[in-house]
């Protein structure tokens, strides 16, 4: 079964409305070279995952931004990509009032799981719908990368090539159902860290995922074939920072997994499951070592598709 993706409840009055942000992960992961503004070229399959937080949006009569976490770690001010996505809507639409954003977290930081790129996402979109302006979806990627490379992909989810910094997108066909376990460990992972010590140019071809090998079992509905292709390029770096991640991949390997992989910069592992049953085992193992002081969280997720808008 599949999760529909950005889906929105409004209230009688209009003038509040709730939206679910998705993590994702990333089936594929591989850098290019480096850019003289010093971004890196990537090439990534990104996919939506049922993880998500959830975001209460609130017009007001006063004027500002406001925004309140449950979590007092998450920063409530513009350092907070989801204020800033707030920003950016009120100055690019003129829109007056005030806004207030109630976050209540559950995808965590530090993962490589997109979660502040996709509650900004999410807070761009639902002004768009909050206060009915005449934009599609499409028309908020452009601005959004602005606030993250990843935030134009929270916009559509689903399953997407993405290149560039990760504005240039292509769609792909659902990734075939399955179930996925995502487990993350206490160890925070610094993105800024990896990426300066990659070094590509020492790397040899066998580090660089086979992406097209992923694209074409995707579509194929080949399930196996993406899990046993996957691949992502910054685990030559992590691995050596944080050997957590390798004993988890392993793991599930050995309860069931028909591949594991770190996604993104780290430091969440997730593994695809064909069997549904043999996912929730495996969860339930590493639930039972959480709070031993490497396992921090641990879930189970269906993919999510796209939104209707951008199938």
């Amino acid at each position: 079964m599949y999760t529909k993706y950005g889906g929105s409840t409004r209230n009688r009055m209009d003038s509040s409305l709730n939206i679910k942000a998705f993590a994702k992960i990333n089936l594929g992961l591989d850098v290019i070279g480096k850019r003289k503004d010093g971004y890196h070229e990537i090439r990534t399959i990104m996919q939506s995952v049922g993880v998500f937080d959830t975001l209460c949006l609130k017009r007001e009569k006063g004027s500002g931004i406001r925004l309140f976490c449950d979590q007092p770690s998450v920063p409530s001010d513009r350092t907070n990509l989801a204020y800033r996505a707030a920003e950016l809507m009120f100055r690019k639409y003129g829109l007056e009032g005030g806004l207030e954003i109630r976050l209540h977290k559950r995808i965590p930081a530090a993962a490589g799981l997109g979660g502040g790129s996709s509650d900004a996402a999410a807070v761009m979109t639902g002004i768009r719908e909050l206060y009915g302006l005449k934009c599609s979806f499409s028309d908020l990627e452009e601005p959004a990368v602005l606030i993250g490379a990843d935030v134009p992909y929270c916009i559509r989810g689903g399953t997407v090539l993405a290149e560039g910094i990760g504005e240039k997108m292509t769609r792909l066909p659902d990734m075939p159902d399955c179930t996925v376990v995502i487990v993350k460990p206490e160890a925070n992972i610094s993105t800024k860290l990896i990426f300066e010590n990659l070094g590509i140019e020492k790397l040899d071809a066998r580090s660089h995922p086979d992406m097209e090998k992923v694209i074409r079992s995707i579509y194929g509905k080949d399930v196996a074939g993406v899990a046993e292709n996957m691949g992502n390029i910054l685990e030559t770096v992590t691995l050596k920072l944080c050997p957590e991640i390798g004993t988890i991949k392993a793991a599930m390997i050995d309860a069931g997994a028909a591949g594991a992989l770190m996604s993104g910069s780290g430091s969440a592992v997730f593994g695809i499951f064909t069997d549904g049953d043999n996912a929730e085992k495996c969860a339930a193992s590493f639930r039972a070592g959480c709070g031993s002081g490497l396992l921090k969280q641990v879930f189970t997720a269906k993919m999510v598709r796209a939104r209707e808008e951008e199938r």
